[in-house]
């Protein structure tokens, strides 16, 4: 195994051992999923090509569903693509009567990511690379310089040839006009202008009156209609010399959570839109991840099947079994990683714990089999148990023997002190924790 560098190994260490998914160093950690992969990958391609793309990743609590979203993430971006993300909660929903919808919208913005810039901000790199871009091919086609009088007529002529494309989509026009006066600015050295745009762009001005202001315009992008802007930006992205544009939206299960029948069902209804935006050929260069627990899709009360229009198009047909899984159906369901599968995962975590802390691991195969054996064997592990609870207790036993080398391995398991990783609530007691939070 390659040595990972301390910093990611840091990050992979502490967030594996709060329960949650790192942003970078995951190719160091995956582990099977490779089906799944293939097949998400499969619609990049047709992302790529013009086309659009929807999913759900349906998996329990600590299943895998947000590593595999972050693994997706890792890829996409390594294909020239420009990934968006945002996990729902009360505060997001994808529409709201209190700003959810533009919430999130302004989430999915602020981590815009591409491989240049994996952390989020991305959004003046990228209309930065797009004006570099013209220009450069302005030199190429024209055979003139950037300080031949012509030369800034004709990067505006070329500007105005993508602004003429995206102002027959909705909100192309606005859109547009937006993108030309950053332009200017850019050209102008006038960073205050440029800041104004991109504070437009990212759905900060909340109201009109302050947005006719700064930039001269009557239009700001909100709750009901920021999805519309997110169409525009992958074509937009696409001239700006990128693959396309995935969006992916995690904790699906907190529109479950919302005790408001009827805004549940506005949420569900915003799904339908861009589900069937991508089918029907409206959304171009996009593709849409959804992340969401069994429940929070198959509950004929509260969940996604309570809209019988999603129902009907997403529920499965009578072929499909565990064992002969349909991958090119709008749901792809995670199966439990195999005990190999496991094993291969803290064998690649002892690796990077040893090399974290520069110490030669005592840890040993048949260790690791016993431990995974331990995991395994505990009440109702079966049905319950998920990576992240075995990933959590494994950690938190390296840092035991890292910190204690006296002590051996497999006391240290069989001790009653030593506490496993409690499996997670079921979705009916978290459901409780969130009625609190009435529309």
């Amino acid at each position: 195994m390659a040595m990972v560098p301390k910093r990611i190994a840091t990050t992979i260490m502490n967030a594996l051992k709060g329960g949650v998914v790192p942003r970078v160093g995951l190719p160091y950690i995956a582990v099977g999923r490779e089906i799944e992969i293939k097949a998400l990958l499969h619609d990049i391609d047709i992302i790529e090509d013009g086309g659009a793309s929807f999913r759900f990743i349906v998996g329990k609590y600590g299943s895998g569903k947000s590593f595999l979203l972050q693994t997706m993430r890792s890829y996409v971006m390594d294909k020239n693509f420009v990934v968006v993300d945002a996990d729902l909660s009360p505060e997001r929903r994808l529409v709201g009567t209190k700003g959810q919808g533009i919430a999130t919208y302004k989430e999915l913005m602020k981590n815009m990511s591409t491989k240049t810039r994996p952390d989020g901000g991305a959004l003046p790199l990228i209309l930065e690379k797009w004006i570099s871009g013209i220009q450069t091919n302005v030199v190429t086609e024209s055979k003139i310089t950037a300080e031949d009088s012509g030369f800034n007529g004709l990067v505006e002529t070329k500007i105005y040839e993508v602004m003429n494309e995206l102002e027959g989509m909705v909100h192309g026009f606005d859109f547009a006009k937006m993108i030309s006066m950053y332009y200017k600015a850019y050209t102008q050295g006038d960073d205050e202008t440029k800041a104004k745009v991109l504070r437009w762009f990212r759905g900060e001005y909340a109201t009109k009156t302050e947005a006719k202001r700064d930039l001269g315009v009557n239009i700001i992008i909100k709750d009901d209609d920021w999805y519309e802007y997110i169409k525009i930006f992958a074509l937009f992205l696409v001239r700006a010399g990128y693959g396309g544009m995935l969006i992916l939206i995690d904790e699906l299960v907190n529109i479950y959570k919302v005790p408001n029948a009827i805004t549940r069902q506005y949420n569900y209804e915003k799904i339908l839109m861009m589900y069937n935006d991508t089918l029907q050929g409206k959304a171009k260069h996009i593709g849409i991840i959804m992340g969401g627990t069994p429940q929070c899709i198959e509950d004929t009360r509260r969940g996604v099947f309570s809209y019988e229009a999603l129902k009907s198009r997403l529920a499965e047909g009578r072929f499909a079994t565990e064992d002969t899984r349909d991958m090119l159906a709008p749901i792809i369901r995670l199966a439990p990683l195999s005990h190999e599968e496991m094993y291969i995962l803290i064998e690649k975590l002892a690796d990077i714990h040893a090399g974290l802390f520069s110490y030669e691991s005592t840890i040993e195969e048949e260790d690791m089999i016993n431990f995974i054996k331990i995991e395994y064997s505990r009440i109702g592990a079966s049905s319950n148990i998920t990576p992240r609870e075995i990933i959590r207790d494994f950690i938190e036993l390296l840092n035991i023997i890292y910190q204690n080398p006296e002590k051996k391995i497999s006391d240290i398991m069989q001790m009653e002190t030593f506490e496993f990783a409690k499996t997670e609530l079921n979705e009916e007691e978290l459901l409780k924790e969130y009625e609190e939070f009435e529309i």
